[in-house]
């Protein structure tokens, strides 16, 4: 029996010894068991096309610019970089030159907008080898400037840490005293949190006059975080000690940071040149007050005919064909009714507010785009693409005067709303004339159909013969309501 007793004691007391070096030894297989065979795999990835959130609203932007029938816009970008010099201090943390973002972002727009490269070295080479001229080279209109302007990173600094324990002690020894009495847990975290903030300023330049554009300019900012944390947790039981640390840190990219403020400023800037509603691309509820200027100019400049013919045309695009003649009938009043619903029925002409909507809101889809070329074509224009692109063959360095004084044959027919007006006084309250589809199959339609259904471009052609001026004056970039390319200087026949 004393034997019996003193196994039993034994076990007893050794019991706990044999968990600790089986828990021990669970730990250990479960882990490399030769530390200097150690490997980490790396996840291979395959190249993808880089997109952000403006993606898809610089492709909406060059198709809004078609569906809005601007004139065609070639602008250059010249080389934009850091002028902080922030890029150099912090060892690259922000890109020193952002130019072939800005040539990306601009050559991704299309539509009315053609992206003119400079590359001064390229073409001096290229004509020193005899291989090139300028005889087919475009010329722009416009150049961008800018840069990286400020780049602020403690904007705000947040630290904070949490510490728990909990621990009991045996009153007896264990094992005989070969473990300690002590058994816990404690685990503990930190945060660490920053915020900076980067700044670009872009300005458009006319490139004949080099002067800069009033209120052509974007200036950005966007705030960029980074942030990290460590959690650790360890555990004691009754002498050995098991823990687990880990620690993260995160930092939004710079780069692709400023990457977003390029393709936004370029979407702002080329919507407030070319006067289109580009806050819609950016999913911002706030008009730009230089395209809003535009249209509430170009609705003053002209008279309650000249608003309505044009507004006819805009109802087509929006997908409501009626009549192109300025008369408010029936079909024209219900159409202006759905689009704002708080026009006056009955109403003889159309409002600013009306007409302000049906500008603003007009859909740019690609069924838009098709219904702006249908109308192209019922109202005797030339193919949309082909007229934007007329003017720039015949612009070269060798002739500019010849480049300026002979406008695309497309815009040559803009004394149209003129012969329309000395018709209008003579027409007694005619009859709704035929729908927009219905011309289509028929000759082309009479002089009283507007040349151009554009905000701009109708108040310069029906107040061009009172504002006749030299060259010198009409040199001036105009970009507030001036139709055409403001980049370049302006004839009668351009309207």
């Amino acid at each position: 029996m004393h034997g019996v007793e003193i196994r039993e004691r034994l076990a007893e007391q050794t019991w706990p010894v044999v968990r600790a070096m089986a828990m021990a030894a669970f730990l250990v297989t479960g882990c490399q068991t030769d530390p200097q065979k150690v490997d980490v795999q790396l996840p291979e990835t395959a190249p993808e096309v880089k997109t952000t959130n403006y993606t898809k609203a610089l492709g909406d932007l060059g198709r809004m610019s078609e569906v809005y029938d601007r004139p065609q816009m070639k602008v250059m970008a010249a080389p934009v970089g850091d002028v902080t010099g922030s890029s150099s201090a912090t060892g690259g943390e922000i890109p020193s030159d952002i130019t072939e973002m800005e040539k990306s972002t601009l050559n991704s727009i299309g539509g009315r907008v053609l992206y003119v490269p400079y590359d001064p070295v390229s073409i001096s080479n290229l004509q020193a080898l005899g291989y090139s001229t300028f005889a087919n080279k475009a010329i722009p209109d416009v150049l961008v400037t800018g840069g990286i302007t400020e780049f602020d990173r403690g904007i705000e600094t947040r630290g904070k840490n949490t510490d728990v324990g909990l621990s009991v002690t045996s009153p007896k020894p264990i094992a005989g005293g070969w473990l300690g009495q002590t058994a816990g847990i404690e685990y503990g975290e930190s945060d660490k949190y920053g915020v900076a903030r980067i700044t670009l300023d872009f300005n458009m330049v006319d490139f004949q006059t080099q002067s800069g554009i009033p209120r052509m300019n974007t200036i950005n900012s966007m705030e960029v975080h980074k942030a990290q944390a460590e959690a650790e947790l360890g555990i004691t039981l009754f002498g050995p000690t098991f823990g687990t640390k880990g620690s993260i840190k995160k930092v939004q990219g710079r780069h692709a940071a400023v990457r977003l403020l390029v393709e936004a400023s370029m979407i702002q800037m080329i919507g407030k040149y070319l006067k289109l509603p580009y806050w819609r691309l950016l999913g911002e509820d706030t008009p730009d007050p230089v395209v809003l200027e535009a249209i509430q100019k170009a609705y003053y400049s002209v008279d309650d005919l000249q608003r309505l013919k044009v507004a006819q045309q805009w109802l087509y695009i929006w997908g409501y064909p009626t009549a192109m003649d300025g008369t408010m009938d029936s079909k024209t009043g219900e159409a202006l009714k759905k689009v704002n619903p708080s026009f006056k029925s009955g109403a003889s002409s159309i409002d600013m507010d009306t007409f302000t909507k049906l500008y603003v809101d007009m859909p740019y889809d690609h069924a838009a785009l098709g219904r702006r070329q249908q109308l192209a074509r019922m109202t005797g224009k030339a193919d949309s693409a082909v007229a934007a692109e007329a003017p720039t063959s015949a612009r070269s360095p060798q002739a500019p005067q010849a480049a300026q004084q002979a406008p695309a044959p497309a815009k040559a027919a803009a004394p149209a709303p003129q012969a329309a007006q000395q018709q209008a006084p003579s027409r007694p309250a005619p009859a709704p004339a035929p729908a927009p589809e219905k011309k289509a199959a028929s000759a082309p339609p009479p002089p009283q159909t507007p040349a151009k259904a554009d905000v701009a471009d109708q108040s310069a052609s029906t107040t061009a013969p009172k504002t006749q001026k030299t060259s010198t004056t009409t040199s001036a970039p105009v970009p507030g309501s001036a139709g055409g390319a403001v980049g370049r200087m302006l004839k009668e026949g351009d309207w």
